[in-house]
């Protein structure tokens, strides 16, 4: 059994992770999980959260607003809507975010309400949180 798998982070702006990793605390959007070397192959959507990576030079945290995340044989990559790095996360950053949320869970009918409302809190409890 592997020690460490292959892990990368990339948001549409830039690649802020690439390196190997001991564990990747995944904010899931069915719940958070953790994967490790030699995970079982799994595909997740995420939920606006807090991902860490624990690497040899310790932990680093991100911040995440949504996207996927694939486990398999070969590591775990992580494709993010929007994420940032913990400690450049703005009061005014998640102001906006939430903002958008409000926004659209006004704007959305039938269905997609709930959809819209679940971003919504999960963004004010990220908020809260940091």
């Amino acid at each position: 059994m592997a020690d460490t798998m292959q892990f990368d982070l990339v948001s549409p702006e830039r690649r802020l992770v690439s390196g190997k990793a001991k564990a990747v605390q995944i904010p899931g959007a069915d719940g958070d999980m953790t994967a490790m070397p030699d995970h079982a192959p799994t595909v997740t959507t995420l939920r606006p959260g807090v991902l860490l990576v624990e690497m040899d030079g310790g932990t680093q945290e991100f911040v995440v607003t949504g996207g996927f995340a694939q486990i398999s044989s070969e590591g775990t990559s992580v494709l993010a809507e929007e994420a940032l790095p913990k400690g450049e996360v703005t009061a005014e950053f998640m102001d906006e975010r939430v903002a958008k949320a409000q926004a659209a869970r006004d704007a959305a009918e039938g269905d997609a309400v709930d959809t819209a409302a679940k971003r919504l809190s999960d963004l004010m409890a990220l908020r809260g949180a940091l």
